[in-house]
C-alpha cells in the first residue's frame, strides 16, 4: 500500500514539474484584436503589417506567441475593453483610454500630415489656417484633440468619411480640399490603388500635424494578467530597439515614384 501511495505521489510530482517546465518553455498564446491600416496593420501582408510585426517580435522575445484577429477598429476596442481579447494593437494615445486600458510604451511614432491637391495653394502654420478648406476626416481616428474640438464645434468644414481610401478619392474628385493622413499609410494606398498619374496630383504638406503621435498596445485593466503582460511587452520592445531589429522592422515602407520625395519632406 505504501509503495502504491509513493508511486502515485511520485507520478503526481512528475506531472507537476512537467507542467511547470512546459509553462516556462512553451510560448504562451496571446490573442490580440486589431484592424486594417496598411502598411502598419493588415491581413494582406505575411507579417501582418509593420506595427504588428513589432508587437509580435517584442512578445516573442519574452516567451509569448501572438495570434492577431482583424475586426472593425471600433469593435476591436469595445471587445478588448470588455476583456474578450488579451489586448488590442495598435492605438494612438487618447486620455479616455487610460481609465479602461494599460498602455504599453510607444510601438511606433506615426507621421500625420495634410494631403492636398497640387493645384491648391495650400499653406498652414496653425489650425485656424484650415478654416477656408473642406477637410476629409475619418470618424474613428485619433488625429489630435485640438482638431477634433474645432471640427465638432463647427469651426472647420468637416466631411466625415469611413476610411482613407474614400478621402483620397474625394481629393482627386475635388470634393474635399485636404485630408489629415498618416504619411506611410498614404504611400501604401497610393502605390496599391492609384495610378502614378493620380498619385502625382497629390502632395503632403511638410509640416507635421504633431511630432509626438505615439501608438500603443493596450490591455484591459479588467484582466488581472494585463499589467504583467504589458511589462513583458515593454521589456521585449526595449530588446528590439537595443539589437537594431526594431529599425529594420519599422523601415519597410514603399512610396510611389515621384510622391516619396514630397512625402519625406514631412518625415
Amino acid at each position: 500500500m505504501k509503495k502504491t501511495c509513493l508511486s502515485l505521489f511520485s507520478f503526481a510530482l512528475l506531472l507537476f514539474h512537467g507542467y511547470v517546465w512546459a509553462q516556462k518553455t512553451e510560448p504562451r498564446l496571446l490573442r490580440i484584436a486589431t484592424g486594417e491600416l496598411p502598411p502598419y496593420a493588415t491581413e494582406s501582408r505575411a507579417d501582418k503589417g509593420i506595427a504588428l510585426s513589432i508587437v509580435r517580435r517584442a512578445f516573442e522575445l519574452e516567451g509569448y506567441q501572438v495570434e492577431f484577429t482583424f475586426l472593425p477598429w471600433s469593435r476591436a476596442l469595445a471587445e478588448s475593453r470588455a476583456g474578450k481579447w488579451d489586448g488590442t494593437a495598435y492605438w494612438g494615445h487618447k486620455p479616455e483610454h487610460d481609465a479602461s486600458f494599460i498602455l504599453s510604451d510607444n510601438v511606433i511614432t506615426e507621421q500625420w500630415v495634410f494631403v492636398y491637391r497640387n493645384a491648391l495653394d495650400f499653406k498652414w502654420q496653425q489650425l485656424a489656417d484650415l478654416r477656408p478648406y473642406r477637410i476629409a476626416m475619418i470618424q474613428d481616428y485619433t488625429y489630435t484633440p485640438d482638431i477634433w474640438a474645432m471640427a465638432n464645434k463647427g469651426d472647420l468644414k468637416m466631411e466625415k468619411l469611413p476610411n482613407d481610401m474614400a478621402a483620397l478619392k474625394l481629393l482627386l474628385l475635388k470634393r474635399v480640399d485636404i485630408a489629415p493622413m498618416e504619411r506611410n499609410v498614404t504611400c501604401d494606398l497610393l502605390a496599391r490603388n492609384f495610378s502614378p498619374a493620380d498619385a502625382a496630383q497629390l502632395s503632403a504638406h511638410p509640416k507635421l500635424m504633431t511630432d509626438s503621435f505615439t501608438t500603443h498596445l493596450m490591455m484591459s485593466r479588467g484582466l488581472p494578467t494585463s499589467a504583467g503582460r504589458v511589462a513583458a511587452f515593454n521589456a521585449g520592445l526595449k530588446k528590439l530597439r537595443t539589437t537594431g531589429e526594431y529599425q529594420k522592422l519599422s523601415s519597410q515602407v514603399n512610396c510611389p515614384q515621384g510622391w516619396s520625395d514630397v512625402a519625406k519632406a514631412g518625415h
